[in-house]
């Protein structure tokens, strides 16, 4: 049985690691969605994956509209973390961003873009 549980000990949460995750960390577009991943290096100890979500308040002005997006994004992750986890590693610290000023019509639109964002790491 799949865990499909975004658990507080999952949440990237710590100013530490997110300053850390933006310093060191490596960007990867697709589409609206752009990523910031930082993975386990000897150098870096990470103890366990953690991943964020963010929403610039630049594009979205409103925080409903920004709320949504979020919500929307933290979905994609829980329903599709073994394909994340299996494109970016166990141990990886990860934020999620939406880089358009336009809203999402269907959840099916950010969640096709998240899968093609996790495989176009595989290769």
């Amino acid at each position: 049985m799949q865990n499909f549980k975004y658990s507080s000990p999952e949440k990237l949460k710590k100013k530490i690691e997110i300053s850390l995750l933006f310093e060191k960390g490596k960007w990867r577009t697709s589409g609206n969605l752009r990523i910031i991943v930082l993975k386990d290096k000897p150098t870096l100890p990470i103890e366990e994956g953690k991943f964020g979500v963010s929403v610039s308040k630049r594009y979205f002005k409103k925080a409903v509209h920004r709320n949504r997006v979020k919500r929307l994004l933290r979905e994609c992750y829980r329903l599709h973390k073994d394909l994340y986890r299996e494109a970016f590693g166990e141990k990886t610290l990860g934020m999620l961003f939406w880089v358009s000023p336009e809203l999402p019509q269907k959840f099916q639109d950010v969640e096709a873009q998240f899968i093609k964002l996790c495989e176009s790491q595989k290769k």
